[in-house]
């Protein structure tokens, strides 16, 4: 579902009937927004160049408060209804007319109730989203880090799950990886972990035949280049 920015004022999102508002906290206060081509999952970072005028005042004020804004992917129709909290963790580079580098994490994630546009950047009423209780089944987990493992293998990486949350480890697996932005908007929106992690075996298994293919063609491409 998504949220048209011309039309949120006052409009309560549809799924506040659905069954999974157990599951939601309220946020209190208004929640400074910025709608990006990308999907920010939980516990993943983010490097961002800050330089139009009103998200340049948006990070001033959250530097300010010490608080956080959130990110919402940006899609033909006005922006996702789901996004996640993103806290700013270090501030990279500052330059003489406002521009900044910063580094973000992703924290919790939130629903749009209720877009407010009183000001240069939008904000919105929200909810935070929680966790289904279950966790998901240790043999699927595993497959899924194998399956992530040898793709960043493929690619030259080496896999690294020091800083992961085991419990959450979907969204790291997901976050380091460059996967299709639907699919990540779409693991972002489940609710539970076994749910996550199934569908990213599923995708991961599916693509990585074509990783393998790409891989052993660079492979015979650069010994062709070094046979001559």
């Amino acid at each position: 579902m998504a949220s048209r920015d011309g039309i949120g004022d006052g409009v309560q999102s549809k799924s506040l009937l659905g069954p999974h508002y157990q599951h939601w906290r309220p946020v209190t206060s208004l929640l400074p927004l910025f709608p990006l081509d990308l999907v920010l999952l939980p516990g993943c970072p983010l490097p961002l160049h800050i330089f139009e005028p009103r998200y340049k005042e948006m990070i001033t004020e959250c530097r300010a408060q010490d608080s956080s804004f959130g990110i919402v992917r940006s899609v033909e129709e006005g922006f996702a209804n789901i996004g996640c909290i993103a806290e700013i963790v270090s501030i990279v580079k500052e330059y003489p007319d406002g521009r900044l580098d910063i580094v973000t994490e992703g924290r919790k994630r939130f629903e749009v109730l209720r877009v407010n546009h009183d000001r240069s950047f939008l904000r919105a009423e929200t909810i935070l989203i929680e966790d289904e209780a279950g966790a998901a089944a240790a043999d699927e987990s595993a497959r899924a880090v194998q399956l992530h493992a040898e793709i960043l293998e493929l690619a030259g990486a080496v896999q690294d799950l020091s800083g992961a949350d085991q419990a959450t480890i979907s969204f790291y697996l997901a976050g380091s990886l460059p996967l299709d932005l639907d699919f990540k908007q779409t693991l972002l929106e489940l609710r539970s972990e076994n749910q996550r992690i199934s569908a990213l075996t599923k995708y991961l298994e599916t693509v990585l035949p074509n990783v393998r293919r790409a891989a052993h063609a660079r492979e015979k491409a650069g010994g062709n280049g070094h046979a001559r």
